[in-house]
């Protein structure tokens, strides 16, 4: 009698994994056991069909699960009788994958629907193929002791499900029924007719709360943008089924994969009707999802309507996650609440993703994607990256995997440092393994770098535009050489200087500045980032000097008073957005620049501005003058300008690999564009995929450049 002994890594924890192996086993015969550990799933198998398990085993896993690793070892016969899930093993090092948190599924749809199910109408509904898993954990391995689900006991109904292998909730650990699980504290109708009367009410959901209004209400999101003080920036619409989607928005067959995808993200559509100006202010783009939890299918059915599904935060904090938080920050904001009794362990905000070149980009990664780990060719040491300021997220390695945690936002305020550091303390925690060394963004004022500096651990500064040139790198399975495109709004750089439109050479672990954007001053500094004016006084100063109008600002310029040079794509974005009109004030960060990709795909055009390069410099100097001369088709002349701008520093690095990364590269006119230049032109382009190209991919690239140092 043959016996293996399997141990398997990856994502095998909350996917059905030992159920599907105890299936798997009874259909060939085989003896043995099979349990979760801290690393992964172990195995041992005994019979003659054992080899034909370990094919099957590797071909046809449940759908969810990830394997990464199979390690196998011959041992002698043990006398196996039958074959049992056997309990965890809790004494090994935590090391296993984290399965983020699952949309419901089409069977656990139709019992919440079906009168005659004894789950007819429960919001916790759920099984081993969907519901929740990283928001839900307090420790590893992924069993119900270790949830917030503890604290519910099984009823005699939800245990025999649990312990029959033929069924598909067999060893489901958040598996509940309205007779033993959570329950609301209130009606779902109740709060529908709520909704339907223009009120704004704060629903608690999978990994925090919404903010939820009628979307047909302009006067009720008014309302909400009044009290959550967030200006124009977009909100993000729940509708209740695709076809109502499609009333509203195009949606492509990938796209509606995605928004019907385990994930569930939010993605961005392109809008076919005028909706409540208030949802997204001259913005041709809805950010879109559909409802992922038995709660949120049963509101949306009940209203029939698509509604605003906001983070529930005020602007520039992080999501609420129990009562008495939301109560405290939401009660101003809010007329009413929806909650529950089922703890939320770790805040998640949802996902936004983009298709660009005909494949998804995500923007911001976190319920459905984090903390699945990317897994890189080389072995790293244990390090903790702390990310960057705007759009944070932190990672930890572990060997050859990078687990990159859920977006936590801007630390700008106590409120989002002290997210920052929670997180940073749960993702450490949750694999229970030493911390070797720290990374950090170059910068010294960043909150996350002074929090590292106070680890008193060996800690490696990374320079910002170098990590994020390394993020879409490990995005890529790239090592170099290759030329690295890292435009955003701002960064240190290696010069003292504020980088922002960079051409770094990267290989070996090390990167040369090939070539920037011409330098130019901004007065005020960072305040720039939120008045475009700013910017193109700086460009247009660089120009004309004193000739320009006697005012305070270029009295600043003037006497180089609070105005440091910088090399930023961002400010450029900025400048061109003000001197063509599109917008001098911004009220939320990338406004401008968002608003000129719109102008752009509004009027477009093949021409191109000259951008000189001499010297490494790209000069904008006689772009600029023409767009003041002639500003028809500014916004598309400007971006085909800036995609023929790479190819030509491309050319003069000769290298073939260009990798595009930073947050401009978010922008979809601008990445398509130099996309297909570059590829006419014979080189092969790399953009980002599963790690965002902004801030929020940062900590990858500190990782990757940590391993390095």
């Amino acid at each position: 009698m043959k016996r293996l002994h399997i141990d398997v890594y990856g994502a095998v924890q909350g996917v059905g994994f030992r159920p599907f192996v105890h299936h798997l086993a009874a259909e060939l015969g085989l003896c043995g056991w099979v349990r979760n550990g801290g690393q992964g799933v172990s195995i041992e198998v005994e019979g003659a069909n054992a080899d034909t398990f370990l094919e099957r085993l590797q071909v046809a896993p449940p759908p969810r699960a990830i394997i990464q690793t199979v390690d196998v070892f011959n041992l002698d016969s043990a006398g196996y009788r039958g074959f049992e899930i056997r309990e965890s093993d809790e004494s090994c090092e935590k090391t296993a994958v984290v399965t983020p948190d699952i949309a419901t599924c089409e069977d656990c749809l139709r019992e919440v629907f079906d009168s005659q199910n004894r789950r007819f109408r429960y919001p916790f509904t759920n099984c081993t193929n969907c519901g929740p898993r990283y928001s839900i954990l307090e420790a590893l391995p992924y069993d119900r002791a270790n949830t917030s689900m503890r604290s519910f006991g099984m009823c005699r109904d939800c245990r025999a499900e649990y312990d029959d292998s033929g069924n598909r909730r067999f060893h489901a650990q958040p598996n509940a029924c309205p007779a033993c699980g959570p329950q609301l504290n209130r009606p779902i109708r109740d709060v529908a007719d709520a909704i339907q009367r223009g009120a704004i009410v704060a629903v608690k959901g999978l990994g925090g709360f919404h903010l939820m209004v009628d979307a047909r209400n302009d006067a009720a999101i008014r309302r909400l943008r009044q009290r959550k003080r967030r200006e124009e920036k977009p909100f993000a619409l729940m509708f209740p089924t695709l076809e109502t989607v499609e009333q509203w928005c195009a949606v492509s067959p990938l796209e509606s994969g995605l928004l019907r995808s385990p994930e569930s993200p939010i993605v961005l559509l392109r809008r076919r009707v005028e909706v409540a100006p208030a949802i997204a202010p001259g913005n041709p783009y809805l950010g879109v999802m559909l409802p992922y939890t038995p709660l949120h299918h049963l509101l949306m059915r009940e209203l029939g309507f698509p509604v605003v599904a906001t983070s529930g935060n005020l602007s520039e904090e992080p999501i609420c996650i129990d009562e008495r938080e939301a109560t405290e920050r939401l009660g101003n904001i809010a007329d009413e609440f929806l909650t529950h009794n089922r703890t939320i362990v770790r805040p998640v905000d949802d996902s936004v993703v983009r298709i660009m070149m005909g494949r998804e980009i995500v923007l911001r990664r976190a319920r459905g994607y984090a903390p699945l780990p990317f897994t890189l060719k080389r072995e790293m040491p244990r390090t903790l990256a702390m990310g960057a300021h705007f759009k944070n997220a932190v990672a930890v390695s572990m060997g050859r995997q990078v687990f990159l945690g859920p977006h936590v936002g801007d630390l700008e305020s106590s409120e989002a440092s002290d997210a920052f550091e929670k997180s940073v303390a749960a993702l450490g925690a949750l694999h229970e393994k030493a911390i070797e060394r720290v990374s950090c963004d170059a910068h010294p004022d960043y909150r996350s770098t002074q929090y590292a500096k106070r680890l008193l651990l060996p800690c490696v500064p990374v320079q910002h535009h170098f990590a994020h040139v390394l993020a879409c790198m490990a995005d890529n399975d790239l090592d170099g050489p290759v030329l690295g495109v890292a435009w955003d709004g701002a960064g240190l750089g290696t010069d003292g200087t504020i980088w922002g439109g960079e051409f770094l050479r990267v290989e070996s672990g090390h990167f040369t500045r090939v070539a920037h954007l011409r330098t130019f001053r901004l007065p005020g500094g960072d305040g720039a980032a939120r008045q475009p004016r700013r910017s193109a006084l700086g460009v247009l100063y660089e120009i004309f000097g004193d000739t320009l109008p006697d005012e305070a600002l270029v009295r600043m310029l003037r006497r180089g008073v609070n105005s440091p040079r910088t090399s930023s794509m961002g400010r450029l974005f900025d400048a061109v957005a003000s001197i063509i009109g599109v917008r001098d004030r911004c009220s939320f960060e990338g406004q401008a620049a968002m608003e000129l990709e719109f102008a752009a795909e509004r009027e477009p055009s093949e021409d191109t501005y000259p951008l000189d390069l001499r010297g490494g410099v790209l000069d904008w100097e006689p772009m600029i003058r023409m767009i003041l001369k002639d500003p028809s088709n500014a916004a598309a002349r400007f971006h085909n300008s800036l995609a023929a701008a790479i190819v030509a520093v491309a050319r003069e690095a000769d290298e073939e690999c260009v990798v595009l990364s930073g947050g401009c590269f978010q922008n979809r006119y601008l990445t398509e564009r130099t996309v297909k230049a570059l590829r006419t032109a014979g080189f092969k382009p790399y953009w980002h995929q599963r790690i965002p190209p902004n801030d929020g991919g940062i900590a990858v690239g500190q990782i990757v450049a940590a391993a390095w140092s």
